[in-house]
C-alpha cells in the first residue's frame, strides 16, 4: 500500500493507481475478514503520512471533477425503460461480451475499480465505522500552503441534484404509461401525483440552484415533495391490490418495480442533499458529509471572504459522530457497487419482476382450485361422478393412443398425434365439467397457500390449514377412486368389444407383456416417469393461472362479446355466452391443451436426445392394465396381477406428490410464507382423525358441519418459521 500512495500523482486523473490500490485491499475468496484489517491499514498509513492523504485526497477529487456522476446514480440498480424482455436480452448479451467503458463516466469508473463479482460482498464485511475513519482521513487531510482549493462536495451534490432531476422525469414518463392508467384509471379524474412530483422537483431544484448561487440564505426543505412521493407509493400500492382481481402482465409488473426502485433511490438522495436536516445534525455537534459549509464557499459566491471557510474546512477535525446522515451515505455507496456488480446477473431481474405475476398466477390458480374442494359427502358423491366421467373419456383416449401408434409414422407427427388426443380429451372433459383427480394438486396447492390465516408470513393458524388440507386429501382420494373405478372397466370393455367385432385382441400379448412392464414400480422406471408426468401437471397449474390472469387482464371476456361476425353467426344472446365461457375458462382450456402437448411429446423427445424421458399416468396406467389383462386371455399370476395394482397406486401417488409439492412450495413463495414446522401440521391433522375417523375419510354429512367442532383450542396460533 505504502508503495502505492508514494506513487500518487495528486493532479492526475488517470485511474489505474486506484484499480491497484482498491486491488491491495481485496482479499482473497473466503478470506473477508482480511478486507477489514487491510482497511484498517490504509487508514493509519493515511494517518500517520498527512502529505500522502492530501496527495490522495486531490487525486480522487481530480477523477471526480472530471467525470460525469448522474448515471451513477440514477441508473446503477434501477430497471431501464426499455422493457422487461429487452433488459432480459441486454443482461444476457452482456455477460458474455460487457459493453465498452468510457472514462467520460464515474459509472465506468466504479466498473474498472471493482470489477469483481462479489466486490460488494467484501465492501459489505468492512464495518461502516472502518469505512467512515477511511473517509475522514483522506476527507480532513491538511493542504500545503500553496494548495488550491478543491470543489470535492460540491461535485458531489451536483452530481446527487443532476441524478434526482432525472429520475423525477423518469417516474413522471413511467407513471404516465397507457399500461399503468389501463391499470387504475381512476388516476386520470384528478392531477397524477407522477406529473406533480415533477413540477415539485423542478421547482426545489431551482431554489436549490439559487441557494448555491447566493441568492438565498436556505433553501425551502423537501417535505412537500416527500409528500408527492407518498402519493405516488400510494397509487403503485393500489395498482398492485387491484392486479390480484383484474390480472396484471410482465410489461405492467416492470413498469411498477422500475417506478418503486426510482421514488427509493429519489428518497435516498434527497435525504443526502437536503438541508433541512443538515441544521438538525449541527445542533447535536455533527456534520453531515454531504452538506455545505456555506453558500460563499461555492463558485460565484457573493461573500468576500471564502478562502477562510474553504480554510476552515480542511482544518484538522476529531473523529466525527456517526449519524444517521452519514451511514446513509455508507448505504448509499455498498448499494451502489452490489448493484453495479449484479447489473448484468439475470436472476435479479427475474426476482424483481416475477414475484407479483406469480402471486398473480398463483392467485387465480387457487380460485379455480376452490372447485376442486368437496366440503361435505355430498359434493363428495358428485366429485366422484365428474372423476368417473372423466375415467370414461380416458378409457377411449387410451384406445386411440394405441391405434395411434400402430400407424407408425414418423417420430415429430406421432408427437403430434398423441399430443392431439391427450389435449383434446383433456379439453373435452373440462368442457363437460368433469375431473381429471391429478389436475387438481396444482390447483388445490395454490388454495392451501391462498387459505393460509398469515398476515406476516410468521404466524399461521394450524387448525385452519388442516381442516382444509384434510377437506382436499378426501376430495382428492374419491377423485382418484373415481377416474380408476371407471377407466379401468371402460378399457376393460373396450378391449371385449374391439376382439368380438375384429375377431383380434386389440393388442399382441408382446404388447400385452410391455404395457404390464410399463406400470411395473420395481422393474422398470416407472415411478420416475410418474414423476415427470407429476411435473407436467404442476406446469400445466401455472398455465392455467397465467390465462386466467390474461383473460381478466386483457379483458377477454369484453374483446369476444365486440366481435360482429360473431354476434351475426351466433346470435347476441349466445355470443355473451360464449364470452362468459372464455373469460371463466380460458385457464382451463389452455392448461389441459399445453398439458396434452407436453404428455404426448416427452417420450418423443427422450427417444430424439437419447434420454429416459416418458410419462406414467394413473388413470392411463389403469386403462393400459385392463387392455393387457383382456389381451392375455386373464392368463397373469396373482403376483403379477398384484404387482400391476401396486404400480396403479404409486404411479398415482407420485403424479399427486409431485404436482402438489411443486404448486404448494411456489404458492408459499410468491405468497411470502415460510412454513417449515410441518409437524404442528401433522398434530393438527392428527387430533381431526382421533375426534372423528370416518367424517375424515369421508366428510361431515352437512354442508354446515364444521369441522373444528373437535374442541381444538383454535386460538393457540403457532409461529411458524
Amino acid at each position: 500500500m505504502l508503495a502505492i500512495l508514494e506513487r500518487i500523482d495528486p493532479h492526475s486523473d488517470r485511474i489505474d493507481l486506484l484499480v491497484e490500490l482498491v486491488d491491495s485491499l481485496r482479499p482473497r475468496r473466503r478470506q473477508r475478514a482480511r478486507a477489514i484489517e487491510a482497511v484498517r491499514t490504509l487508514t493509519q498509513l493515511l494517518r500517520g503520512n498527512p502529505e500522502q492523504a492530501w496527495a490522495l485526497r486531490s487525486y480522487i477529487v481530480t477523477m471526480l471533477e472530471k467525470r460525469r456522476h448522474t448515471s451513477l446514480y440514477s441508473d446503477i440498480g434501477i430497471l431501464s425503460n426499455d422493457g422487461f424482455f429487452t433488459e432480459l436480452k441486454r443482461r444476457i448479451a452482456y455477460r458474455f461480451l460487457p459493453p465498452a467503458l468510457d472514462d467520460l463516466y464515474l459509472s465506468d469508473a466504479l466498473d474498472q475499480v471493482l470489477y469483481a463479482d462479489d466486490d460488494y460482498e467484501w465492501v459489505r464485511s468492512v464495518p461502516d465505522a472502518d469505512w467512515l475513519a477511511l473517509f475522514d482521513v483522506v476527507a480532513d487531510a491538511p493542504p500545503p500552503l500553496d494548495a488550491a482549493p478543491d470543489r470535492a462536495r460540491l461535485v458531489t451534490v451536483l452530481g446527487m441534484l443532476d441524478a434526482i432531476r432525472t429520475l423525477s422525469c423518469r417516474v413522471c414518463a413511467l407513471g404516465l404509461e397507457p399500461r399503468l392508467v389501463h391499470s387504475y384509471s381512476e388516476i386520470e379524474d384528478f392531477d397524477s401525483p407522477f406529473l406533480m412530483q415533477n413540477i415539485e422537483v423542478n421547482r426545489y431544484l431551482d431554489e436549490y440552484g439559487r441557494f448555491l448561487e447566493g441568492g438565498v440564505e436556505r433553501p425551502d426543505d423537501a417535505r412537500h415533495l416527500l409528500v408527492m412521493l407518498e402519493q405516488c407509493e400510494d397509487v403503485i400500492a393500489k395498482i398492485r391490490r387491484n392486479s390480484l382481481s383484474f390480472g396484471t402482465s410482465v410489461a405492467l409488473t416492470y413498469v411498477l418495480v422500475a417506478i418503486t426502485q426510482s421514488i427509493i433511490r429519489l428518497r435516498k438522495l434527497l435525504f443526502l442533499v437536503d438541508l433541512g436536516d443538515a441544521a438538525q445534525e449541527a445542533t447535536h455537534g455533527s456534520s453531515a458529509p454531504l452538506a455545505l459549509p456555506a453558500p460563499a464557499a461555492m463558485p460565484g459566491a457573493r461573500s468576500h471572504e471564502p478562502g477562510a471557510l474553504v480554510a476552515a474546512s480542511h482544518t484538522p477535525q476529531p473523529p466525527r459522530p456517526f449519524t444517521a446522515r452519514r451511514a446513509a451515505a455508507v448505504e448509499l455507496a455498498q448499494e451502489l457497487v452490489e448493484a453495479h456488480n449484479s447489473k448484468y446477473r439475470v436472476r435479479g431481474l427475474l426476482h424483481d419482476n416475477i414475484d407479483l405475476l406469480a402471486r398473480n398466477v398463483t392467485e387465480n390458480a387457487s380460485r379455480t382450485g376452490e372447485h376442486y374442494i368437496a366440503e361435505s359427502r355430498a359434493q363428495l358423491r358428485g366429485m366422484f361422478k365428474a372423476a368417473a366421467g372423466a375415467g370414461f373419456i380416458v378409457g377411449f383416449m387410451a384406445l386411440f393412443k394405441i391405434l395411434l401408434g400402430y400407424l407408425r409414422m414418423a417420430p415429430l407427427v406421432e408427437a403430434f398425434l398423441f399430443s392431439m388426443n391427450y389435449s383434446l380429451g383433456f379439453m373435452l372433459v373440462h368442457v363437460l365439467r368433469w375431473t381429471i383427480a391429478t389436475k387438481q394438486p396444482a390447483m388445490t396447492a395454490q388454495r392451501i397457500a391462498a387459505g393460509l390465516h398469515s398476515r406476516d408470513g410468521r404466524r399461521i393458524d394450524f387448525d385452519s390449514m388442516a381442516e382444509l388440507v384434510n377437506k382436499v386429501f378426501r376430495t382428492q382420494i374419491v377423485a382418484v377412486l373415481g377416474n380408476v373405478a371407471v377407466a379401468f372397466p371402460t378399457a376393460f370393455l373396450i378391449a371385449l368389444g374391439w376382439r368380438q367385432m375384429t375377431g383380434q385382441h386389440l393388442v399382441t400379448p408382446d404388447k400385452a407383456h410391455h404395457l404390464l412392464h410399463d406400470i411395473d414400480p420395481f422393474g422398470s422406471p416407472a415411478l420416475f416417469y410418474a414423476a415427470i408426468a407429476g411435473v407436467w401437471l404442476f406446469v400445466a397449474g401455472l398455465i392455467s393461472g397465467y390465462y386466467d390472469n390474461k383473460a381478466l387482464y386483457t379483458r377477454m371476456g369484453q374483446r369476444v362479446r365486440q366481435l360482429r361476425w360473431l354476434g351475426r353467426l351466433l346470435g347476441v344472446e349466445r355470443r355473451a355466452r360464449v364470452s362468459r365461457y372464455v373469460e371463466d375458462n380460458l385457464g382451463g382450456l389452455m392448461g389441459n391443451f399445453f398439458f396434452g402437448i407436453l404428455l404426448g411429446t416427452t417420450g418423443t423427445v427422450g427417444y430424439l436426445l437419447g434420454l429416459p424421458l416418458d410419462i406414467r399416468h394413473v388413470t392411463f396406467s389403469t386403462a393400459n392394465f385392463a387392455t393387457a389383462l383382456v389381451s392375455l386371455d386373464y392368463q397373469i399370476t396373482w403376483v403379477e396381477a398384484a404387482n400391476a395394482a401396486l404400480g396403479v397406486a404409486l404411479i398415482g401417488a407420485v403424479n399427486l406428490l409431485v404436482s402438489f409439492n411443486l404448486a404448494l412450495s411456489v404458492a408459499l413463495r410468491a405468497r411470502k410464507i415460510q412454513f417449515t414446522r410441518s409437524i404442528l401440521l401433522l398434530r393438527a391433522l392428527g387430533r381431526r382423525f382421533l375426534h372423528a375417523p370416518i367424517d375424515f375419510f369421508i366428510g361431515p354429512k352437512d354442508v354446515d358441519a364444521k369441522a373444528d367442532s373437535f374442541g381444538t383450542d383454535r386460538t393457540a396460533t403457532r409461529d411458524a418459521k
